[in-house]
């Protein structure tokens, strides 16, 4: 099991009548224990508990249901046990049905203890009992984890009951439609569509519960946000749809075509919808969520992902210690800071394989956070951001993790104005939403990057053919400043000898041809580093790289993962 189907069969397992004699093998197949060993545990074979009605898996967990009100007390007997010290047991547990106490004995994290209805939000810090080593932004904040559950649960069923949709003909739209219903979740639960959980209820009062209708309503709501409001009379929008902010974008212009809903896909977008989606991570959840339309990736569901600290280790020798050490040297100084917010406001950040932008998504947010101190040491709190999204850029392959990455920027772009300006102010400024296009999709290994990250002035140019043979027709979304200094940063995929597709071995030949005639050997993270000689020697001066390699010019380096 992945850590979204644990999460799944814990939250099943929170709602469910409780059974004390049941509970603790309950809770120990929801974390992926074999039925073999939960046999043996049920017989007393490999039971070594010497705590009446208690369990005990050696090398896992010491559990027991008690008499209400006596959690706390089971709790301490479960640790003082010498079997639980004989056991190796790494958590003792204890539950009177209504309360639970936990304790993690390995000293990683704190104790838990909450209403066993809310063990699902706990469920990360019980993860390692599955061999899966915790995050600790998953652990502390869970949402992540649920919303990939019930959108994976919700893409499946779709694609059950529109095949075509998941056919290469379709598949954008498919895409496109997940990221207009994740935007939607967003928004509600955040009050930019002017009332909390305005998308989820419009579909359960205006839907049949059959789900027959579902795609009529839905088709009307994203039309809706393509109108303007002075324009609605004459789009005859239905009154429920007219409700709906203009948003406008490319997320919801063009084809505003849904698939099909049954009975049960209803139920699991209803479920989706009842989640709290103000607190979702935009760089954890892209990470977790851009497998779900994969289908090679979605056995590992939630396990792909890059955590912060790996990252800053990229991105704060790079370029961000830099960025701190001078706010440190400005103090109070105002014309200092001033050159510091400029110098800040011209900055570029690239990742040629952004998957769903998490790279991006952090630095955008830690140059928010500067920033944020600038302005509140010059006295300038509620200033608007220099810092456009549009200068964090990407090349991503595959079209979800894209539209993701496009999505989580807009996201983390509203996170961050009301952390560092307030709701009132990132609400006012946040619709009509601009362009999104700042993320090509396409393969960076054919494509020049230059065009689509330039290290100088404000415009693009993407209508033009790539390195190769396929044309580009992808909007050009320029820059709002002329640029100062472009960084380089990211974690792409690794294919090493034997695992690459013939595509694969092609490109390496027309991009490593005349390098080596060997390219069956080298990686294709190697193929993407030669296209740096030209690159770097074209962007400088200004352009940043960290971490050396034989490929780039000897006074530059590369930064490309923890």
């Amino acid at each position: 099991m992945n850590a979204v189907e644990i999460e799944g069969a814990v939250s099943e397992l929170s709602s469910a009548e409780y059974d004390a004699a049941e509970f603790p093998f309950q809770f120990l197949a929801a974390f992926d224990k074999k039925d073999t060993t939960l046999k043996r545990l049920r017989k007393g074979d490999s039971n070594k508990s010497d705590v009446p009605g208690a369990v005990l898996l050696i090398n896992s967990i010491h559990l027991a249901t008690c008499p209400a009100g006596k959690t706390r007390e089971v709790l301490q007997r479960l640790k003082a046990s010498p079997k639980t010290s004989s056991a190796r047991a790494k958590f003792v547990f204890a539950t009177d049905g209504s309360f639970f106490e936990a304790e993690d004995l390995t000293g990683g994290q704190e104790p838990v203890a909450d209403n066993l209805r809310h063990l699902a939000n706990h469920f990360g810090f019980f993860l390692p009992l599955a061999g899966i080593s915790t995050v600790r932004e998953i652990k502390d904040n869970p949402i992540d984890v649920r919303a990939t559950g019930r959108l994976n649960k919700l893409y499946i069923e779709l694609l059950r009951l529109n095949p075509e949709w998941g056919r290469e003909a379709r598949r954008h739209d498919m895409n496109h439609f997940m990221a207009r219903l994740i935007f939607c979740f967003f928004a509600e639960d955040t009050d930019i569509f002017h009332s909390r959980g305005r998308f989820t209820s419009t579909i359960e009062q205006m839907t049949e519960s059959d789900g027959s209708n579902t795609h009529q309503v839905m088709v009307a709501i994203f039309g809706a946000m393509n109108v303007r409001i002075a324009d609605r009379a004459a789009s005859r929008v239905p009154g429920y749809a007219d409700a709906f902010p203009y948003v406008n974008s490319g997320l919801f212009s063009g084809s505003t075509e849904v698939p099909r809903f049954s009975r049960i896909a209803r139920s699991y977008l209803l479920q989706a919808g009842s989640l709290d989606w103000q607190h979702i991570n935009p760089d954890i959840f892209g990470s977790m969520i851009q497998a779900v339309a994969d289908d090679e990736e979605r056995g590992a569901l939630g396990m792909h992902y890059t955590s912060v600290p790996n990252i800053l280790k990229v991105l704060n020798p790079l370029f961000l210690d830099d960025l701190r050490a001078q706010l440190e040297a400005a103090g109070a100084n105002g014309r200092m800071l001033l050159n510091l917010r400029q110098r800040m406001s011209r900055i570029r950040v690239f990742d040629p394989a952004c998957g769903s932008g998490n790279f991006l998504v952090i630095a955008y947010k830690q140059m928010r956070s500067i920033e944020a101190e600038i302005n509140q040491r010059r006295g300038e709190a509620m200033r608007p951001s220099d810092i456009s999204k549009k200068n964090f850029r990407g090349i991503e392959i595959r079209d979800f993790a894209a539209e993701i990455a496009r999505l989580a920027l807009v996201i983390a772009e509203y996170q961050c104005d009301v952390a560092h300006r307030g709701p009132l102010a990132a609400k006012a400024e946040f619709l009509p939403l601009d362009e999104m296009n700042w993320i090509v999709c396409n393969n960076a290994l054919s494509l020049d990057w230059l065009q689509v990250c330039p290290p100088t002035g404000a415009s693009v140019k993407l209508h033009s053919d790539d390195l190769f043979q396929t044309p580009l027709d992808q909007t050009a979304i320029d820059f709002e400043n002329e640029g100062g200094e472009t960084y380089l940063c990211g974690n792409p995929p690794y294919s090493g000898k034997g695992k690459k597709q013939p595509e694969q071995l092609t490109e390496m030949k027309l991009i490593l041809g005349a390098r080596t005639e060997n390219t069956a050997t080298l990686t294709t993270l190697a193929a993407g580093l030669s296209l740096l000689p030209n690159t770097v020697g074209k962007l400088r001066p200004g352009v940043h790289l960290w971490r050396r390699t034989p490929f780039a010019k000897a006074d530059s380096s590369l930064s490309f993962g923890p």
